[in-house]
């Protein structure tokens, strides 16, 4: 009897922590997104997102934040695809020529989690080191290196999650025909296909939202790039620097952008969902 009641009382703390947590949790994300709508919501307008920034735009003056959205939609863009170009072969590799449990193959996914959790200001100090190394300045480029290499692990453990979602005997009866492993990985990358949009998708996300990495090789501009080795604005950036200023319209500027940061992460994550919804349809 005092074991079941043990038992119990256990069921009840666990279920009451549970429901502490979502609680806690939910109500978080609704008072970080309320601070945002109500301080930033104001500030925010068509001139904001469609004008560059003119003279004195960060100390309360006229202008608009188009450069820091379309740097930011430059460098992810760009980042995020050679991530892919590079992640996706990477696992592809490790999974179809040398094998899932080859000790190489796990040494490496142990890599890729430990890179994979990295905080971002380190990949900034490489990338900073490359871009001396090299001999570049703060600029696009800079800002794209740091940034691929920030988001190659993510696509690398993505897409390795995704391959353990095919079935063994499609990959047995492939290679029972006579495929070779190049054929295989085509089979293996038709089947997961909707997946990859989704690795794409997270590595974009957080690509574009990434600010410690882009603030020590990027640079700042109120110009739009016209070539890739000049500095870059950036939507986090624009960010700091305006919260950073002691004026409260440049700071209502600041919530104003983070507004339009969030937005495009919230489209970027009901694609993923979207994606992933698709994805095991197809199971």
């Amino acid at each position: 009897m005092d074991n079941t009641k043990r038992r119990l009382l256990s069921e009840k703390v666990a279920k009451g922590f549970m429901h502490l947590s979502g609680i806690t949790v939910t109500a978080s994300l609704f008072f970080i997104v309320g601070t945002i709508l109500y301080k930033g919501l104001p500030y925010l307008s068509w001139e904001m997102v469609s004008q560059l920034p003119k003279g004195g735009f960060y100390i309360g003056k006229e202008g608009g934040i188009l450069n820091a959205i379309l740097g930011s939609l430059y460098l992810a863009g760009v980042a995020t695809a050679l991530s892919a170009i590079i992640g996706i072969p990477i696992s592809l590799y490790l999974n179809v020529y040398l094998g899932a449990k080859s000790k190489v193959t796990q040494l490496s996914k142990l890599l890729f989690d430990v890179l994979y959790g990295v905080p971002s200001i380190v990949y900034g100090a490489v990338g900073f080191g490359i871009m001396v190394y090299l001999g570049i300045r703060a600029s696009l480029l800079g800002g794209i290196i740091t940034v691929t290499l920030l988001t190659i692990p993510i696509v690398v453990r993505t897409v390795d999650e995704l391959i353990k979602t095919i079935p063994d005997d499609l990959k047995n009866v492939t290679l029972s025909l006579g495929t070779t492993r190049w054929e295989l990985a085509k089979v293996m990358l038709r089947s997961i296909r909707t997946g990859l949009l989704t690795a794409i998708l997270l590595a974009f996300g957080r690509a574009i939202g990434d600010v410690a990495g882009v603030l020590l090789t990027t640079g700042f501009s109120d110009n739009l790039p016209k070539y890739i080795d000049e500095p870059a604005a950036t939507l986090p950036l624009s960010i700091f620097f305006q919260l950073s200023s002691p004026i409260p319209e440049v700071q209502g500027r600041a919530y104003a952008s983070a507004l339009v940061l969030t937005i495009i992460i919230l489209i970027i994550v009901v694609c993923t969902h979207i994606l992933q919804s698709k994805q095991k349809n197809r199971r």
